[in-house]
């Protein structure tokens, strides 16, 4: 069974794919999403990391380690919460 990863304090230069290789030596990936801002598409610096396996070997080694100059976060992404739905109402 697939398990997906939070992956935090990435630096905003960080690609999809430089993600991906720094995962892919503890086991198969199957996914990596980072997450950018809906209005500047710029990065957030977090995105998500799904692994067929090797996943708790990832998130034992990488949690803490440094990656562009920056120490990461990593570990089991929480379900995201149901959210309600709300009519949408133009800005002004």
């Amino acid at each position: 069974m697939a398990k997906n990863i939070y992956v935090g304090n990435l630096p905003w230069s960080a690609t999809e794919q430089q993600v991906e290789d720094l995962f892919s030596s503890y086991g198969q990936v199957t996914s990596v999403k980072l997450i950018s801002d809906r209005e500047t598409g710029r990065a957030r610096g977090f995105g998500f990391v799904e692994m067929s396996s090797g996943a708790d070997e990832a998130i034992a080694a990488l949690d803490g380690k440094d990656f562009g100059g920056r120490a990461l976060k990593v570990n089991e992404a929480r379900p995201r919460p149901e959210r309600e739905s709300r009519e949408r109402r133009p800005r002004w």
